[in-house]
């Protein structure tokens, strides 16, 4: 074989290697379904760049030493599914952390607390199996096998979000009859449950609570973990309280809304710089 031959063979080789490799540096996704929480993340982005998928945006930059792409989804489980698989079509993440503020369900927390969900479910999924059975579980595509009922998080993002909560300085909670004095934000590792609905009840919450002992529910979380779990991507969900799912969660939704939305953001962040 010539130089020439052997030259073009090593070259053909290396490239059919590197093809078959995963990509050298992996990013890390950071979704929020709201604005303000996204807004906070991409505001601390060096370099951002902005890209438009099917019209949803994405901005990708560092945080730290680490390359990120951040999204918003929009509020529901259908949007949330739909960002969230552009996002890993496009961007093939390492891992993906998905934040915002959601309604406790867990008595011994109140508005400003953090959960962070070591699970996910779908609270308001109900359906028939393959063998005309009752079923909570969603049925995987890919491999025409049900769910999971609870989506776990990544082992190794849990373990790290919970070590880096004592370096974090968050924003006190302001207490309730306008009191001007604050009390601290308590974090917990715990059990978020999602469905397409804004949960203001406390009979719902009840049931809840009954159901999968939860600890906080909102609108997208189990949509991403779904999507997250077929795709063979790491999530973790990060839920900061804005109100109890009560009869008073409007109310309370626009009180602590901005304060719950920069104490998700600052643990995201520190989380992040710290992998």
């Amino acid at each position: 074989m010539t130089t020439r031959a052997l030259t073009i063979f090593f070259l053909l080789t290396t490239l059919t290697i590197y093809a078959q490799s995963p990509p050298p540096h992996r990013i890390t996704a950071l979704l929020g379904a709201f604005g303000a929480e996204v807004a906070l993340v991409k505001q601390t982005l060096s370099n951002p760049k902005s890209l438009s998928l099917n019209g949803i945006e994405f901005t990708t930059g560092r945080i730290g030493n680490q390359d990120v792409v951040v999204a918003e989804t929009g509020i529901g489980k259908v949007n949330a599914a739909m960002t969230t698989t552009l996002l890993l079509h496009h961007f093939q993440p390492q891992r993906v952390i998905f934040t915002g503020i959601a309604g406790g369900t867990n008595p011994d927390l109140q508005p400003g607390d953090i959960v962070i969900g070591s699970q996910i479910a779908h609270h308001d999924f109900n359906s028939l199996s393959m063998m005309a059975e009752p079923t909570t579980r969603t049925l995987n595509p890919l491999t025409k096998t049900l769910n999971p009922l609870y989506f776990r998080a990544d082992s190794i993002l849990l373990k790290r979000a919970t070590q880096v909560i004592t370096g974090v300085q968050f924003e006190g909670i302001p207490l309730a009859n306008g009191q001007l004095s604050t009390r601290p934000v308590r974090v917990m590792v715990g059990t978020i449950v999602t469905g397409d609905q804004f949960v203001s009840s406390a009979s719902k919450v009840a049931q809840l609570r009954a159901d999968f002992k939860a600890d906080a529910t909102e609108m997208e979380g189990a949509a991403v973990a779904q999507v997250c779990y077929q795709m063979g991507t790491p999530l973790l969900v990060i839920r900061s309280l804005s109100d109890r799912a009560d009869a008073e969660a409007a109310v309370a939704i626009r009180a602590f809304y901005p304060t719950a939305a920069r104490n998700s953001a600052k643990l995201v962040l520190a989380l992040v710089k710290g992998l």
